[in-house]
């Protein structure tokens, strides 16, 4: 199937489901699909790193907080130009101020994406255990850094508060959701093409013998500083529009362990090498968490993927998809 075709269903299916959830009438439908769909983005970016390349990322939060705090930081200064701005700069930046929401995702985008580049130059030569170690340590650095930063709220956090409508959309929950479903589609359609391309062959050879591959003159610190930036990016992607879903944003928010143990599993429950994989997890996994939240506690969420992961880690290492594709073998085989 073409990329052209592939992400003109995509587009449909989003559609319909906007149009579906819409004619419910009821909101809440929106504040839960957004969070699942915020935990597609999420797995999808893990995936194109700790599952194309087979480099376990455990600092993805921090990439996640990087787009959260990009968002904040902007539109605290456009709440704050003239009292932290020059004379001179005002003016220019009162024209510019605030931002539509699709432009802090870019921007988070990009800001992760570099902060994704720098921690590849310093984390990327090393392997396992060390580099999974070593991303974690950098993700604490940045909440650090955070709790430390005044400007953003620091410690104390800050308040994000959006508005109630939006033209066309109604309700605020309702433009953010169609923006998380954007970015499901940007990244299903990214995964998928790079998993496709020679790109995904290189990250592939990484994954299964990086020595091998480096003997065969395959450039993987160059590979794998592109996973790192194309990772990052959608990480920060899916963080930017969370101050405006949550309306109050402070550093045990947004660098929230369940970000980085949530990004993990769902690709590895739902198969890590392939585009399918993280949404599948993600579907299942955010889905049993929202109704657990309603239903029982979210203080069960964690738990809940605890017993799923390990349940797939010993009966399913491939994941769903594995299991599909030896189901699928050994109907072959008859």
């Amino acid at each position: 199937m073409r990329t052209s075709v592939f992400t003109l269903i995509l587009i449909l299916i989003s559609a319909a489901l906007y149009f579906a959830f819409r004619t419910i009438g009821n909101d809440y439908l929106f504040f839960a699909g957004y969070t699942v769909l915020q935990y597609v983005v999420m797995a999808t970016a893990w995936n194109i790193l700790g599952g194309y390349c087979g480099y376990v990322n455990f600092g993805s939060a921090g990439f996640f907080a990087i787009g959260v705090y990009s968002s904040v930081f902007l539109h605290t200064l456009a709440d704050s130009i003239d009292d932290v701005v020059p004379d001179a700069l005002q003016a220019p930046l009162h024209a510019i101020f605030p931002l539509p929401l699709p432009v802090m995702v870019v921007v988070g985008g990009i800001v992760a994406g570099l902060v994704g580049l720098g921690m590849g130059y310093l984390t990327l030569r090393l392997r396992g255990v060390f580099f999974a170690i070593a991303t974690l340590a950098l993700a604490v650095v940045m909440e650090t850094v955070i709790v430390n930063w005044s400007f953003v709220g620091g410690s104390r956090g800050a308040y994000v508060i959006p508005p109630n409508d939006v033209p066309f959309f109604g309700p605020y929950i309702q433009f953010l959701f169609v923006l998380m479903l954007i970015l499901v589609v940007v990244a299903l359609v990214t995964a998928r093409a790079i998993e496709r391309s020679k790109l995904g062959v290189g990250f592939a050879t990484i994954r299964d013998d990086e020595l091998a591959a480096e003997a065969s003159g395959v450039p993987t610190l160059r590979l794998k500083l592109i996973a790192t930036v194309v990772s990052g990016a959608l990480f920060g992607m899916a963080g930017a529009p969370f101050p405006y879903y949550i309306g109050y944003v402070e550093p045990g928010s947004a660098f929230n362990l369940s970000y980085a143990v949530n990004s993990i599993a769902m690709p590895m429950i739902g198969g890590t090498t392939f585009w399918a994989g993280p949404l599948i997890g993600a579907l299942l996994l955010g889905t049993l968490q929202q109704v657990a939240t309603v239903t029982i506690s979210s203080a069960v969420n964690l738990l809940i993927v605890g017993l799923l992961l390990i349940g797939f880690v010993i009966l399913a290492p491939k994941g769903i998809v594995g299991l599909w594709q030896k189901w699928m073998g050994k109907r072959a085989k008859s």
